[in-house]
């Protein structure tokens, strides 16, 4: 029996109705993809030869720090934002890291762009339009344009995580703004990942032999 039905016939509720709905929107509330000063595509003032611009790109670091930028979000999928837009580096992709605790999914949404995510460790899947695509460590899944899709970490044990590369900014900036959520990041823990926390220590995580 689902939640809807249960709640009908006046049976047990599920997690998000009643006094748990409240901290729930507000853990969703603080969630990367929740920001409401997100900066997609970040402005450029100046002189028209754009001198100015030139010479800040090139004073901005080369090399960014892995252990200067922490996770956020979680407790199942949490994301490690390496380069976008409102860092003043570039203006036309956005690289993160993304960290799946055992058991985990992230958010079900569809968007104009595609993103590539290589796997550096684990195994999962991916489900696009209702089609199953399995990975594991090594692979690079595609998500293609306009397709709703939704990642999950398919082993009960052991965590997974990917390095995401999309050009997002370009297409929003080219004004193709079609994105929706279809399903909200899980603001809660799976069982299985119950006290996980995300590897912020950069050792080597690319498909090693024994996982963690």
């Amino acid at each position: 029996m689902d939640d809807d039905t249960r709640v009908k016939k006046g049976g047990a509720q599920p997690a998000e109705v009643g006094h748990n709905s409240a901290m729930l929107e507000e853990k969703r509330a603080n969630l990367y993809h929740s920001k409401k000063d997100r900066v997609f595509v970040r402005g450029i003032q100046g002189e028209y030869n754009v001198k100015q611009e030139l010479d800040r790109l090139r004073a901005v670091p080369r090399v960014r720090k892995a252990k200067e930028i922490g996770f956020i979000d979680g407790p199942q999928a949490f994301s490690r934002h390496y380069v976008e837009p409102k860092d003043g580096i570039t203006q036309t992709f956005h690289m993160h890291l993304e960290e799946y605790a055992p058991g985990a999914s992230s958010q079900k949404h569809g968007h104009v762009n595609e993103a590539a995510f290589y796997i550096l460790d684990g195994e999962g899947y991916e489900i696009h339009d209702g089609v199953r695509y399995d990975w594991k460590a090594g692979d690079i899944a595609i998500v293609h344009n306009n397709c709703v899709h939704q990642h999950f970490n398919a082993s009960k044990t052991k965590p997974a995580r990917a390095l995401v590369i999309k050009t997002k900014p370009m297409y929003l900036f080219l004004n193709m703004l079609f994105q929706k959520t279809v399903k909200e990041r899980p603001v809660e823990a799976t069982v299985e990942g119950e006290g996980f926390e995300p590897r912020e220590i950069e050792e080597d995580f690319n498909h090693p032999k024994g996982g963690y």
